[in-house]
């Protein structure tokens, strides 16, 4: 039965990430947005939901407990890991097998200065986050210090790109709910209003964050069912799972050749994990952000995402392009996190 449901939940995510990629190109057309507005704050904020619901639960409504903070605290850090590794990888993989189809081909045609811009900003917000994890617990109250600093600066990067004019627009596929305006049955206009375009975002958002509810607790049974670790589960298996939309919009927008817009989905939703969860993390649960034995393997994610961003993105701000194959590297540093997982659950490391 929960094979079933993790199905079901796959093809609901896909169905939605169909209709929000359609969507949300329609929403920024219609505000006359740059795309990098619509890829890495609209779609990066709209599709970062469901991994951003799992550690705000945890840790608002879960009880104040450590175990509750511990899962959220997880949550938190794992979503820029599997962002700059596995979600680097399908990517890269999606560049490869749709080859053929890509007037470019492997390369990737992309706007560079909107891509360094939105590392620029994780790796600046992400490591003052990680850096307030080594603060020592009499000076707690440096964390809020830490999160108004994180907030201000996501709105200042949201206002940039924001402020940026648009492209001139491009043909774009038709809106699929476009034959719900009654102007389309009337003059045949191919233009949808702005009320329909945004009930398509809505009901695209709702199958994506439905499908990954049911997905996540379709694997945590299985999980729990096959006697998998709770460490596994916390720090892999269930962040593959909310990742899913940004993954599945980034093929999409592989596929179609709009390159900008599928690693400004990544790149945005990055910029956005490491700014608004911590914060969360920092206010909420600031005993239980600190690097210890306990936590220490959690907050490893964090090295090993810097490292992938350093792989990638300094040799495209070099050469001021990008190759589609240069982004498996995210793979195998995704590897090597998860042999140091299997090491801890099987005690050969002393880290938890």
């Amino acid at each position: 039965m929960d094979l079933l449901v993790l199905a079901l939940a796959f093809l609901v995510i896909l169905l939605g990430a169909e209709l929000f990629t359609n969507g949300i190109e329609w929403f920024g057309r219609k505000l006359e947005l740059a795309q990098g507005a619509v890829g890495s704050v609209l779609a990066a904020v709209g599709t970062a939901l469901p991994e951003t619901m799992i550690p705000i639960i945890a840790i608002a409504f879960g009880g104040r407990g450590a175990a509750t903070d511990a899962v959220g605290i997880g949550a938190i850090l794992g979503a820029p890991f599997m962002l700059a590794t596995l979600a680097m990888f399908v990517t890269g993989i999606g560049v490869i097998a749709f080859r053929a189809r890509r007037p470019s081909g492997v390369r990737m045609v992309v706007d560079t200065v909107v891509l360094v811009h939105d590392i620029r900003y994780f790796v600046v917000g992400y490591a003052v986050a990680i850096g307030a994890a080594f603060l020592p617990p009499e000076l707690g109250a440096v964390r809020f210090a830490v999160a108004a600093f994180l907030i201000a600066m996501y709105a200042w990067y949201v206002k940039g790109h924001l402020d940026a004019e648009a492209e001139e627009g491009e043909d774009l596929a038709p809106l699929r709910f476009g034959r719900l305006d009654p102007a389309h049955d009337v003059g045949g206009d191919p233009v949808p209003r702005l009320r329909v375009v945004n009930v398509q975002v809505l009901v695209a958002l709702g199958c994506i964050v439905g499908g990954a509810y049911l997905f996540v607790g379709a694997v945590d049974r299985l999980a729990e069912s096959a006697g998998v670790s709770e460490l596994l589960l916390a720090l892999v298996i269930a962040p593959i799972a909310t990742e899913l939309p940004e993954k599945f919009n980034s093929l999409i927008w592989v596929r179609q050749g709009k390159d900008t817009l599928a690693m400004g989905n990544i790149t945005g939703a990055m910029v956005f994990q490491s700014a608004i969860p911590t914060v969360v993390a920092l206010l909420l649960a600031g005993d239980s952000w600190r690097i210890t034995a306990d936590s220490g393997l959690a907050f490893a994610s964090a090295g090993i995402a810097f490292l992938s961003v350093a792989a990638v993105f300094l040799p495209m701000w070099r050469r001021a392009r990008l190759d589609g194959r240069s982004l498996l590297v995210g793979g195998l540093l995704y590897l090597a996190y998860l042999g140091l997982v299997l090491l801890a659950v099987a005690g050969a490391l002393p880290i938890g």
